[in-house]
């Protein structure tokens, strides 16, 4: 049997710009992006803690060192400049696989600023 494993995880990020005469997506740091293990174009799941809104879309990485999240297209809608997200990605593993298998976390501040690494970032 396969499992549905949260592998990467982005926690209490600040959206910093919503664009709604965009195709679609987030754009996310690609430095966090590469931190976590999310791969560009990958599927993801954004929740907002401000609003409850729930989307399904995709990662765009956005320039290094820019510590931005920005929500395109129709997905702008599901929140505002300012709100706070947790951006997470899923893979698939074989059931024997899952035993041990630990995510990628970061943990922003209000500046967006890795404050904390969890899961198999710990050090």
């Amino acid at each position: 049997m396969n499992v549905i494993v949260c592998k990467s995880k982005i926690h209490k990020a600040r959206i910093t710009e919503c664009d709604l005469n965009y195709e679609g997506s987030l754009e996310i740091n690609s430095d966090y992006m590469d931190e976590v293990g999310m791969l560009p174009y990958e599927r993801i799941l954004v929740v907002n803690a401000t609003n409850g809104e729930r989307l399904e879309t995709y990662a765009i990485p956005g320039p290094p060192g820019e510590p931005e999240f920005k929500l395109n297209g129709a997905a702008a809608r599901r929140g505002n400049v300012g709100d706070t997200i947790t951006v997470m990605s899923f893979g698939m593993l074989g059931e024997d696989e899952t035993r041990g298998f630990v995510p990628k976390i970061i943990v922003l501040d209000e500046s967006n600023a890795i404050v904390e690494r969890k899961g198999s970032l710990r050090r």
